[in-house]
């Protein structure tokens, strides 16, 4: 589904405005579009262009666990925990501990 936002967004890929701040708000905008599969490659994008951007990985985290992918999720919030503490961003790395925590529960009773 693409929404105005969204087609306003995609006009500037492959543009001097293209970077990661660009495709994280891709990523956000189809994940409130209940496009998680889609929202996770922009994201996974973003933190490709820029592995310091602690709130790239949380969302990256936040659509894998849409699309199922728990481990993927696991995994992602794991290097976003690990990059939010480097830059000192301590309520991300808070957040994506607690989102981490509920997923390994949940791995560790199948």
């Amino acid at each position: 589904m693409s929404t105005p936002a969204i087609q306003n967004l995609e006009k500037l890929l492959g543009t001097p405005r293209d970077g990661p701040l660009l495709r994280f708000s891709l990523g956000n905008e189809f994940l409130k579009a209940n496009d998680p599969a889609t929202a996770a490659a922009y994201f996974q994008a973003a933190v490709e262009r820029d592995p310091g951007y602690s709130a790239a990985w949380k969302q990256l985290g936040a659509a894998l666990l849409a699309t199922g992918q728990l481990r993927a999720a696991l995994d992602a919030w794991r290097q976003g925990i690990q990059v939010a503490e480097k830059r000192g961003d301590k309520q991300a790395a808070k957040e994506m501990g607690v989102f981490a925590k509920r997923i390994r529960k949940q791995l560790e009773s199948e």
